[in-house]
């Protein structure tokens, strides 16, 4: 039987997979490009996503973010914990990183992050509660679901954005 832990692996997997082609080639100006005035740059995207999985997969683990590292780098006009959950269009509007490469870094270092935690996740590990702000508390098997839930849309949002700069090249 495969372990939970390793259907997630896979999942994370993929999703790491599809990354950074949605984002490497693309110009600063289309990295920050939004469709309208209310949307998400595919940069705000793939660093919103990533910062999702880090604040997630390190409270799950026990661990330090890897955004500890990566902060200074980004040197983004948000509070430094901000994951970008419900910033309105206008902090949207602030993201200033058009670097792919610094992108794919935080997002490889995550990545390693999010195997680390589920080398060592039990079954038994699931019912843990790891947020008692919601009702009912949210658990580790709840909150690793929603994280490659979250994690795989905005990645597929991405990637329609870049289908839409390619169409327009």
């Amino acid at each position: 039987m495969t372990s939970a832990a390793d259907l997630l692996r896979d999942a994370f997997e993929r999703i790491h997979d599809r990354l950074p082609p949605t984002i490497i080639g693309l110009t600063a100006d289309e990295l920050l490009w939004r469709v309208d005035g209310d949307a998400n740059s595919i940069g705000w995207l793939v660093w919103h996503l990533t910062r999702v999985q880090d604040d997630h997969m390190a409270t799950i683990g026990d661990l330090p973010q890897a955004w500890e590292q990566w902060a200074d780098r980004f040197d983004l006009p948000y509070e430094r914990s901000s994951i970008g959950y419900g910033q309105s269009s206008g902090e949207v509007g602030t993201f200033d990183i058009a670097d792919p490469a610094l992108l794919t870094g935080y997002h490889d270092d995550v990545h390693a992050l999010s195997l680390r935690v589920l080398e060592d996740l039990t079954d038994a590990d699931l019912d843990r509660v790891v947020d008692e702000s919601w009702d009912p508390p949210v658990t580790v098997a709840v909150r690793l679901v929603s994280v490659a839930s979250e994690i795989a849309q905005h990645t597929g949002q991405a990637a329609y954005l870049r289908g839409l700069l390619d169409r327009r090249r």
